[in-house]
């Protein structure tokens, strides 16, 4: 995806990263009107989903989907999923994330979106984000129709 976003980027995204439980996920399980969208995005993007897997489903949950899962296995969760949007190249990376341990990858990506969802959204990742969304269709839909990322971000 290639944008100029009038007075704020000109990007050229390759990568999506998102967080699994309380982003693409809710108590582990994925829904399926996000599993239809997930599919749609992984046939146009590169897709990493970076967790803790705190429910230990998530290698089930996503195994068809044709994207890179990252467990997580430092114990500075924070640290390690920023340094894997740094590692992608964090300048072609949009980052999805809800909670404490996103907040540094929403910093560290060129575009960012904190998910409030049924989970909640905590205060460290709305902060750190460009955009907020109500749940993550609604984001993802930005990733499909990407004039929807202009009219929300340009100045």
């Amino acid at each position: 995806m290639n944008l100029k976003i009038p007075n704020f980027k000109d990007l050229e995204i390759e990568n999506i990263v998102f967080d699994y439980n309380g982003t693409l996920a809710k108590d582990g399980l994925i829904t399926q009107k996000t599993a239809k969208l997930l599919f749609e995005i992984c046939e146009k993007y590169k897709v990493f989903v970076v967790t803790a897997d705190t429910f230990g489903n998530a290698k089930e949950e996503l195994k068809d989907f044709g994207l890179e899962l990252v467990v997580l296995k430092s114990k500075n969760h924070m640290n390690e999923k920023a340094l894997f949007v740094e590692k992608l190249n964090k300048n072609k990376t949009i980052s999805v994330g809800n909670g404490n341990n996103d907040a540094k990858m929403l910093k560290t990506a060129i575009i960012s979106i904190a998910i409030i969802g049924e989970e909640g959204c905590s205060k460290e990742a709305l902060i750190s984000s460009d955009i907020i969304c109500k749940d993550i269709n609604d984001a993802m839909g930005m990733f499909l129709n990407p004039k929807r990322l202009i009219a929300t971000l340009r100045k």
